[in-house]
C-alpha cells in the first residue's frame, strides 16, 4: 500500500480481516493519505529499522502512527514496541496497541513498555469502524507530535 513518500500510518496486524477493515475505515474518513502493512512482528522491525525487505527505505520518513496488534507470528506485538522504546530514532513514535486481547497482564504489560494507548478490538463491524476512525482521527488530526 505504500506509495513511495512518507507514510501515515504503519499498521501491524496478521489477521487479513482486520487489517482489511481497520484500512478502510482510515479511508473511508479520508484520515490517512498512506498506509503501509505489515503482517508479522519481524516485518514490522525491518519496517522501522530499514533492514531486510526495507533496506532501501529513508529511516527519516517515520510513520505518524503505529497500530500494533500484540498476536503476531515471528515476534511477538510485545517485543516490537520494545525495539521501537529502546531505540532513539524510534522512541518517540506514537504506537498503539490495538488488539483483540483484554487480558490485564497484557495492557500492564503493553504500557509498561511505553504503549501510547491500548484499544481492544470490538468484535461488531460496525464498533471496530467507528473505533478505527477515532484512533485516526486523534493520532493524525488532534495530537501533535514532537518536531
Amino acid at each position: 500500500m505504500d506509495d513511495g513518500s512518507a507514510i501515515d500510518i504503519l499498521l501491524v496486524e496478521d489477521n487479513p480481516q482486520d487489517a482489511e477493515l481497520t484500512m478502510r475505515a482510515l479511508k473511508k474518513d479520508r484520515l490517512a493519505n498512506r498506509i503501509t502493512l505489515v503482517e508479522d512482528g519481524a516485518a514490522a522491525l525491518d519496517y522501522m529499522f530499514c533492514t531486510g525487505a526495507y533496506a532501501g527505505r529513508n529511516i527519516g520518513e517515520a510513520p505518524r502512527v503505529v497500530l500494533l496488534d500484540l498476536k503476531l507470528p515471528k515476534v511477538s506485538g510485545l517485543d516490537v514496541l520494545r525495539e521501537i522504546r529502546r531505540h532513539e530514532k524510534t522512541r518517540l513514535i506514537p504506537v498503539v496497541v490495538v488488539t483483540s486481547s483484554s487480558e490485564d497482564p497484557d495492557v500492564k504489560a503493553a504500557y509498561e513498555l511505553g504503549a501510547n494507548s491500548y484499544v481492544v478490538k470490538p468484535v461488531d463491524f460496525d464498533a471496530f469502524s467507528e473505533a478505527v476512525s477515532k484512533l485516526g482521527l486523534y493520532w493524525l488530526l488532534v495530537n501533535r507530535p514532537p518536531a
